[in-house]
């Protein structure tokens, strides 16, 4: 049953998302791809240096990512390396559904309160509320985070960028990946 977490959690919905992210979404999988990472110019710059760095994420250029997406009891899990370093392990627990409830993502001592759009057969993230250490957090200081995954020739377009206020975008990465290949 827990294979079919996203797929529960969607309804009617999961219809709606390419048949390649309802794939992944089921039957798990592995991506990898490069991707460009920037950040923002000055104040934004720094500010996303060092949030990229508690993220685990290299400096500005292209870089190998590689994400491991699997499933078990617990809920749907995220592992994201960027260059074969040591994976960032997210995971998910639906909570709900579409209509009326979210995801929970764990990061470490971060919890995000997520629930999804689903636009032109894309997974389009929004966040609802974050919790560090167990303590709400102020939307406002928290940076805005842009997170999708689309399918362009076959491929998976991922981009997430985290931005504030006035002061623009921090840091982001895109690229297009692809499905290995079981060995």
């Amino acid at each position: 049953m827990h294979a079919d977490v996203v797929k529960s959690w969607f309804g009617e919905q999961f219809n709606n998302l390419h048949p390649l992210l309802q794939e992944l979404h089921v039957g798990g999988g592995q991506l990898s791809g490069d991707v460009r990472i920037s950040f923002g110019t000055g104040m934004a710059g720094l500010i996303g240096r060092r949030l990229a760095k508690k993220m685990r994420f290299p400096g500005p250029g292209t870089h190998q990512l590689r994400i491991t997406i699997s499933h078990d009891i617990d809920g749907l899990f995220w592992k994201r390396s960027f260059n074969n370093q040591t994976p960032v392990t997210s995971l998910f627990k639906a909570v709900g559904n579409i209509e009326s409830g979210y995801w929970l993502e764990s990061t470490g001592p971060l919890e995000m309160k997520l629930t999804v759009d689903v636009v032109d057969g894309g997974w389009y993230w929004r966040c609802l509320s974050v919790r560090f250490l167990g303590m709400p957090v102020p939307k406002w200081l928290m940076p805005h985070t842009d997170a999708y995954k689309t399918i362009a020739d076959d491929l998976y377009r991922f981009h997430v960028e985290f931005s504030l206020p006035i002061i623009g975008p921090l840091v982001s990465y895109e690229g297009l990946l692809e499905l290995e290949k079981p060995q």
